[in-house]
């Protein structure tokens, strides 16, 4: 008997969907990672967190804050609208800017505990002289232009319904962009951290071994974001609801 192509077709978007989830799980799973490892590098390698006083055990929250901030919380605020697929577009707006907020927050603190790392020593240290601290700065700026752009078109009132959409495409693209720029910077830090603070990095130190393990887990994590948010068939269908926030009936 010839199965109907509409269930074929129910067939292969539940598989699609199964897909997705088991791979949303496995990026959960490798970012909750990422963050107790660069925990315990911070706590167990580099001699924890301190404050002012300490200006060297000061740097060690920018790591920390980093990774949760621009590539934890900056990667899930981008897979918000596919990992909560049923969930009313206008409540997943108000968590992808709440996210990004929390984001941006842990940022700005990473970047003060760096340049007060810098800055408070006697003698001090240059700032902004290493292609990380370029790369990590361009990053940043596009993240916090990115907010900016995406409040003011998508929550606040003002624009039109046309620019809305036109904007739509460069907000997605500049959005992976800057979670990339994230990454590459992620990667250049860690390797620039390691080499002046681990003396035995190149015998294969338990230090050295940990923080090449994290810097994997940034590009683990990186590329299965991405990838989750390209895939086409994994794009959220609206809901029936969504129709509503689109037109502003009743709202």
């Amino acid at each position: 008997m010839k199965i109907p192509i509409f269930i074929i077709g129910k067939m292969d978007e539940d598989a699609t969907l199964t897909n997705f989830k088991v791979l949303y799980v496995v990026t959960q799973l490798c970012g909750l990672t990422m963050i107790i490892l660069v925990s315990c590098w911070v706590g167990i390698h580099l001699g924890g967190v301190g404050g002012t006083a300490n200006p060297k055990l000061e740097f060690n929250w920018h790591p920390l804050f980093m990774t949760i901030g621009l590539i934890f919380l900056y990667g899930n605020s981008i897979l918000v609208y596919r990992g909560f697929r049923n969930v009313r577009k206008k409540t997943l707006k108000f968590a992808h800017a709440g996210i990004h907020l929390t984001a941006f927050v842990l940022t700005v603190i990473a970047l003060i505990t760096v340049f007060d790392s810098h800055n408070l020593p006697v003698p001090p240290i240059p700032n902004m002289y290493s292609l990380h601290s370029w790369i990590g700065m361009g990053a940043v700026i596009v993240f916090g232009l990115q907010y900016v752009a995406g409040f003011t078109a998508y929550l606040a009132p003002g624009w039109r319904q046309a620019l809305k959409v036109a904007y739509m495409p460069l907000h997605i693209y500049f959005g992976l962009f800057g979670f990339v720029l994230a990454i590459a910077s992620a990667l250049m830090g860690i390797t620039e951290k390691a080499l002046f603070s681990i003396s035995d990095y190149s015998s294969f130190s338990s230090s050295g071994v940990m923080a090449n393990s994290l810097g994997c887990l940034y590009v683990i994590f990186g590329a299965l974001v991405v990838y989750l948010v390209t895939e086409g068939s994994y794009k959220r269908k609206p809901l029936p609801e969504d129709a509503v926030l689109l037109t502003g009936v009743n709202e």
